[in-house]
């Protein structure tokens, strides 16, 4: 097995926080599952989490660093005790390396329960602390968070930019499409609460709520509303200003025009959902009376007799 310190990427003077996070982004790069079809890719995983078994524990590190024990955490020396091996010992080339409780041959400091797939274990599962042997459960998803996000009609058919609060209190600018529909689902990525073991962040799905215009009613694609006229509009006919998603348009009224007639402004409906098409706008009339006229009332009673 190669130095630790070189399957890690690390100098030896590399902090314990700088090795366990060299140790967290090449297990991600190095786990077999994401290097399917390599057939040494279990082997390089498991050379990593042999490392940081290693190098993240305290003493085991201290005790490689001194040369106590090799590049896989076997000791080099333990003492001399003579041809045969004692108590809890075992006898190696006429040496006898002791084992404390635990198993350890360095006793009760030695592994202490360290396990390098307590930090990554989290992200690939069980094959961390098999080394990488069987396969591994897919690494965990970071967080979610969702709103809703109320926008004008005029908005959502003609497209917006809006400054936003998201759950995790951060402020961005997001952009709401042109022709959204009520209802809709925009995810926003890696703008959400980070992964606690991974670091990744999550993503922010956004809903789309269209509030009511009072301006229109809408009947499918098409939207529907109602413009006051006055009386001598209505008689002698003329322009009026027709109000619409876009902005105001002036549409004409021919002479003598009734509330029972409606007018057609084709297009400014709402998206239909193909390309460059959208519904149409129906306006009826609303015919405004004076609240007094006498020479109107000196007519009508004329007219009337």
């Amino acid at each position: 097995m190669r130095d630790p310190y070189q399957v890690l990427g690390v100098a030896k003077s590399a902090s314990d926080a700088e090795i366990k996070k060299a140790y967290r982004r090449r297990a991600k790069d190095l786990h077999p599952d994401r290097n399917q079809g390599d057939p040494k890719a279990q082997d390089r995983f498991a050379e990593l989490n042999g490392a940081y078994e290693i190098l993240g524990d305290e003493d085991k590190r201290k005790q490689f660093d001194r040369g106590e024990i090799d590049a896989e955490g076997k000791p080099k020396f333990s003492g001399f005790e003579g041809m045969g091996a004692g108590r809890g010992g075992a006898r190696q080339g006429g040496f006898e390396y002791h084992f404390g409780q635990g198993g350890s041959p360095f006793g009760q400091g030695g592994d202490a329960g360290f396990d390098p797939a307590d930090i990554f274990g989290s992200l690939f599962g069980d094959a961390a602390r098999r080394g990488g042997r069987g396969r591994a459960s897919p690494p965990p998803k970071p967080p979610e968070q969702s709103f809703t996000l109320e926008v004008a009609l005029a908005d959502a058919v003609n497209g917006a930019t809006r400054r936003v609060k998201l759950p995790g209190g951060r402020e961005v600018e997001v952009t709401i499409p042109e022709g959204v529909a009520d209802g809709k689902v925009m995810r926003l990525r890696g703008l959400g609460q980070p992964h606690p073991v991974t670091g990744e962040s999550g993503d922010v799905l956004m809903t789309i709520k269209v509030k009511p215009d009072s301006r229109f009613t809408i009947d499918g694609h098409d939207l529907r509303s109602r413009v006051a006229v006055p009386l001598a509009t209505a008689v002698l006919g003329g322009p009026v200003h027709v109000p619409t998603l876009s902005g105001a348009v002036e549409m004409k009224v021919p002479p003598l025009t009734s509330t029972t007639r409606q007018f057609r402004l084709r297009g400014k409906g709402l998206p239909t959902g193909k390309k460059g098409e959208s519904g149409d706008l129906f306006v009826a009339l609303d015919i405004e009376m004076p609240a007094e006229d006498a020479e109107l009332t000196a007519l009508m009673k004329a007219r009337a007799g």
